[in-house]
């Protein structure tokens, strides 16, 4: 079975950095296309990054020059560096990876971003 777990989520002040990390176990195959999303309370779940296995980036606008999303094909693992937290990033953040026709996401990791 396919499972991605998260890390790296936790409280951080703003203008701080958190760098979220989620393993892939259960697959030999390098999943097409990986990224991260995020749902803050009472709002719907969004887009924050995507990355393909060629290594093409794609951010949300809301999140573009702060974040950076990475790969490592080999660990079939994704990354995502936070940099210049503000309130407003504060969301569960989950990961997910694309197969062919199948989509698979980890249970999330909460990330809070208060003074």
């Amino acid at each position: 079975q396919v499972r991605l777990v998260e890390s790296g989520g936790g409280l951080v002040q703003p203008g701080g950095s958190l760098r979220l990390s989620c393993a892939a176990s259960g697959s030999s195959s390098r999943f097409h296309v990986m990224g991260w999303y995020r749902q803050a309370p009472g709002k719907q779940r969004e887009l924050v990054a995507t990355i393909v296995s060629g290594g093409s980036t794609n951010y949300a606008d809301s999140v573009k020059g702060r974040f950076t999303i990475s790969r490592d094909n080999v660990k079939n693992s994704v990354y995502l560096q936070m940099n210049n937290l503000n309130p407003e990033d504060t969301a569960v953040y989950y990961c997910k990876a694309q197969y062919t026709d199948l989509n698979y996401w980890g249970k999330g990791t909460p990330v809070t971003v208060s003074s």
